[in-house]
């Protein structure tokens, strides 16, 4: 069973306009509403391809109201943590024209010390039965700077690989806590590490322990990186649509091969590509297209020579 935890769940509100225009005023049809969150989307992915899932969560408020009501309908199997602060919203507005996604995520309000200690406690009761667990998405403003590495240390106390998928400081605590997998992408890489160059970056968080860096490259694919390989993915052209939520079904992937007992990391590189990419074809986060078979055998994985990527400034 795939265990994934979101700590600053949202409910995702996308709407679709012909042309977005700063300043202007815009009509589109009825949004999509949709339980979201890094997390959340990992698990309705994985549970989508088949594998079994239980995403833990908070909710709080009448927006978390419409967060659990969605969760419910879509079947993905949750365990909800009740909270007295409103859950957030994440708001996307697509630019059917150029399609680029403007994104407008609200902070999320900290739990009390005793919702924190609720959610731990479902996590440390679901964990005998999982094989993986995933950490996923940021940290409400105020969360307590232990919450990050208690959550993945219980994890690897338990022998359970541990998949995070964060930023900032949290980046360095996931690696420093025991994460065996870690999926930043180059702008969180530098900014959690200060290195420019995105292979001595991933590397970085390598020699603090980290099993494995995935590290997102946009159009430009994924690396993989251990302590002793650096592969390469992409596809020979970059793929229009959304990128929302790209990143969270390249963990889902990650996880759902952690979980059947693969551990090479060109299978996992491989895969978590293939999904990214077939994520980005789909209007909503936390579906990827069936298509992404077809993608997975259009990729081109090479083991490149890592000055390749040191940025030239550098």
């Amino acid at each position: 069973m795939i265990l994934t935890i979101t700590p600053n769940p949202a409910l995702d509100l996308t709407w679709r306009v012909d042309r977005l225009i700063e300043g202007g005023t815009h009509r589109a049809d009825t949004g999509a509403a949709r339980a979201g969150g890094k997390g959340l989307n990992v698990a309705r992915v994985a549970h989508a391809a088949g594998a079994e899932v239980v995403a833990i969560t908070t909710a709080g408020g009448r927006v978390g109201e419409e967060l659990a009501a969605e969760l419910r309908a879509s079947r993905v199997p949750h365990a909800l943590v009740p909270v007295a602060a409103e859950t957030r919203r994440s708001i996307a507005v697509v630019d059917e024209t150029l399609g680029d996604t403007t994104i407008i995520n609200e902070r999320g309000v900290n739990p009390a010390d005793a919702e924190w200690a609720a959610l731990l406690a479902e996590v440390v009761d679901r964990l005998p039965a999982a094989r993986v667990l995933v950490v996923s998405g940021s940290l409400p403003p105020g969360a307590p700077d232990t919450l990050l590495p208690l959550l993945i240390g219980v994890g690897a106390d338990a022998g359970v690989p541990v998949i995070a998928d964060t930023s900032g400081a949290a980046l360095l605590q996931a690696a420093d806590a025991g994460a065996t997998v870690l999926k930043p992408n180059a702008a969180e890489l530098t900014d959690a590490t200060g290195i420019l160059d995105p292979v001595e970056g991933a590397r970085s968080l390598i020699s603090r322990g980290t099993e494995l860096v995935l590290l997102s490259l946009g159009a430009d694919g994924m690396l993989a990186v251990t302590a002793s390989d650096l592969l390469h993915a992409r596809l020979d052209q970059p793929l229009a649509g959304n990128p929302t939520g790209a990143g969270d079904a390249g963990v889902a992937a990650c996880a759902v091969l952690y979980a059947e007992g693969v551990r090479d990391p060109e299978r996992i590189l491989r895969r978590a590509t293939a999904w990214s990419a077939a994520a980005v074809l789909m209007p909503l986060a936390g579906d990827i297209s069936p298509r992404w078979t077809d993608l997975e055998q259009q990729l081109r994985v090479s083991r490149p020579d890592p000055d390749s990527f040191r940025p030239a400034s550098s």
